[in-house]
């Protein structure tokens, strides 16, 4: 018979950082470990999931009408399998190794930890050479690995792309942002959240050592940390750190839980540009 380990707590509601962390990486590593057992499943939402996620940049390559082009009014950017291009792009896909991104959005109000149907997230990120569609030399005329999902009835949003290269001064990232409403994603307005979710070393390091599919990615990762990196360095990435599973040979899976600031039980949302 299976017996579930005692989950890590705080010892006090006023616990420091440092504290705070270190019972978050206790329980990261328990929840590895049952995963391990093929346990996982069976286990609660993540209490820290609930906490809200950290709000990053956007950074320079949104694509979202901030800096420049807006993909978000282009019809077809309601899509899971983001790989190619669309509409007056063309159809060209990206290549790279197979990475299936799920995002499960939670409640970061509710003592439940409730899950959150219905949220648009777009979600983007850097080509296998670490270039951004719509922006960066040669692909400036590309729009692929950029769209939209809404979360289903488990409050995923799920996402078929490849693993974004590392570029120099960067750890491996992907962003998104979260809207209320498809409308409010497909005008680019009105983000409740923007963040950005941190890879593992260990699957980035499985990923770039495919050399000719990611030139300088692996020599890129060797000159960064988690806590060096200019966006996740605050805190090593506690709240945006990713987890990976699979292999080059049969793709990856990417799943990361993101507290936000909504009620699950009404429509009542407390981001950064609307209150209660």
């Amino acid at each position: 018979m299976f017996c579930k380990p005692s989950e890590p707590k705080l010892a006090s509601d006023h616990a420091t950082l440092a504290e705070t962390l270190r019972v978050l990486e206790q329980r990261r590593r328990m929840l590895r470990w049952m995963a391990g057992l093929g346990v996982a499943a069976a286990l609660p939402v993540r209490s820290f999931a609930c906490t809200l996620i950290p709000s990053e940049t956007g950074g320079p390559y949104p694509g979202d009408g901030t800096n420049g082009p807006n993909v978000l009014t282009q019809s077809g950017i309601l899509r899971s399998d983001i790989r190619a291009s669309f509409g007056s792009a063309g159809t060209t896909v990206a290549s790279g190794t197979l990475n299936t991104i799920k995002l499960k959005l939670l409640s970061a109000t509710d003592t439940s930890c409730g899950i959150v149907e219905g949220l648009a997230v777009y979600l983007w990120h850097c080509d296998a050479g670490g270039g951004y569609s719509l922006y960066s030399s040669g692909v400036t005329a590309q729009n692929y690995l950029r769209g939209v999902q809404v979360t289903d009835a488990n409050g995923e949003a799920t996402f078929t792309s490849i693993y974004p290269g590392c570029y120099s001064g960067r750890w491996p990232h992907i962003h998104f942002e979260i809207y209320a409403a498809v409308a409010d994603a497909t005008s680019g307005r009105n983000a409740i959240r923007t963040s950005q979710i941190a890879l593992p070393q260990a699957a980035s390091q499985s990923v770039y050592a495919q050399s000719s599919l990611y030139p300088g990615s692996a020599g890129n990762l060797s000159q960064v940390s988690l806590a060096s990196d200019n966006v996740f360095g605050d805190d090593g990435g506690v709240y945006e750190l990713g987890t990976v599973t699979g292999d080059n040979t049969g793709g990856y899976l990417t799943t990361l839980e993101v507290g936000v600031a909504i009620d699950s039980t009404s429509d009542r949302i407390f981001g950064d540009k609307f209150e209660a």
